[in-house]
């Protein structure tokens, strides 16, 4: 497996907190990596200056072995990484195929100004009924509002929509959060898929009993820095959960 990104040295500080002190970390396509930490560990804070919403004081970003510089979710997103946050940012009036294409909209003439063009609505179904397929994402319908949705259908809504557009890194924060078992055993399985299509997965959870059965690895953080890079198994359990409440200190 290639990296697909890489954080050399990442810092960032809120005035006298520091949120990441120095951490790296590597991301294989084809991989699940989980980040892992209680509250506070940094977790969140890293994420978001992946995804743009925040930038690291310090720090260099690699993709495919290039050096490149995050501003901006703009940023992020033009480089092929697409983040599905915990609210997953759905528009509930709106069909699933209007949230996959809220602000990217396939539209023509290019001639024309965009306020003048029509909209490909027969296109943008079409996609998103192939990405959905591709995906094995079964939903009733796409032509209900995703707020009529469950939270598990919800959740996939948004998964897909991120593997449609995400060419190189997917990051999903707390992916299974407030679903049953079924719909969290749907949501698993659609990030198995993921990692399958060759995408480089990036979860945080706190449900560590997911993570063991989907990620292939476990990056551990505490207190903003790197405590521990380890396979995701069975037998490395018990030392992820001692790294995580600080057993080793």
């Amino acid at each position: 497996m290639t990296d697909a990104l890489t954080i050399r040295g990442a810092t960032k500080r809120f005035g006298a907190v520091t949120a990441l002190d120095d951490v790296d970390i590597d991301v294989r396509r084809g991989e699940v990596l989980a980040v892992l930490g209680d509250n506070g560990a940094g977790k969140s804070t890293l994420i978001k200056c992946i995804s743009g919403a925040h930038r690291f004081d310090s720090g260099t970003i690699e993709m495919d072995g290039r050096p490149v510089v995050i501003h901006s979710p703009a940023d992020a997103r033009s480089l092929g990484i697409e983040t599905v946050y915990q609210d997953l940012a759905l528009f509930d009036n709106l069909k699933a195929t209007d949230n996959f294409y809220a602000g990217r909209e396939l539209a023509g003439p290019h001639w024309l100004p965009r306020s003048l063009r029509i909209l490909r609505r027969r296109r943008m179904t079409e996609a998103t009924r192939d990405v959905l397929t591709r995906l094995d994402v079964s939903l009733p319908t796409l032509d209900s509002a995703v707020g009529l949705m469950s939270g598990g259908q919800r959740q996939a809504v948004a998964v897909s929509r991120a593997a449609a557009f995400a060419s190189n890194v997917v990051i999903l924060d707390e992916p299974t959060a407030a679903l049953g078992v079924r719909e969290s055993q749907g949501v698993l399985n659609l990030i198995r898929r993921l990692r399958d299509d060759g995408k480089a997965v990036i979860v945080i959870s706190h449900a560590l009993d997911h993570v063991m059965e989907v990620a292939d690895r476990a990056v551990v953080l505490r207190r903003g820095r790197k405590v521990g890079d380890l396979p995701a198994s069975r037998e490395a359990h018990q030392k992820i959960v001692s790294l995580i409440v600080g057993g080793g200190d």
